[in-house]
């Protein structure tokens, strides 16, 4: 087999990035046979329609990951990041998740996820330089 690699796509289309998405969430299904994967996101919007705050995961296999959350600097330190995360965990304890992941780096918001429950459990030192990436869990308790 001649094998030929093109060139770096540095902008790749929103479909060719979402058919390899579509191709790895098949094969994980395929190998772990659980298929209650479902997209868990909220976006808070100003008068005017444009996004001021939002987060999306995902839950699959009784956790929760939280992939993006992010909050417009004129709206931060409103609690607007807080509610998000409680909403999101509400709705992964409605889905019978036993645990929330997530990562952050150094210079975004450790803390913030630390005070919310989070534990560290691993990280990445020098990723980006002179910084970490850290990977937290929140285990969840059903009262």
């Amino acid at each position: 087999m001649n094998i030929s690699i093109p060139p770096v796509d540095e902008n790749p289309s929103d479909s060719d990035v979402h058919f390899l998405d579509d191709r790895i969430n098949e094969y994980n299904v395929e190998r772990t046979g659980v298929t209650d994967g479902r997209v868990v996101s909220f976006f808070v919007r100003d008068d005017g329609g444009a996004i001021v705050a939002g987060l999306y995961g995902w839950t699959w296999g009784g956790c929760c990951e939280i992939r993006y959350l992010w909050v417009r600097d004129d709206y931060r330190n409103r609690g607007l990041g807080k509610a998000l995360m409680n909403a999101a965990e509400n709705e992964a304890r409605s889905r019978g998740c036993r645990q929330i992941v997530l990562d952050t780096h150094s210079f975004q918001a450790p803390r913030f996820y630390q005070d919310l429950g989070f534990e560290i459990i691993g990280s990445h030192p020098e990723y980006p330089g002179g910084h970490s990436k850290h990977y937290l869990r929140k285990a969840l308790s059903y009262r």
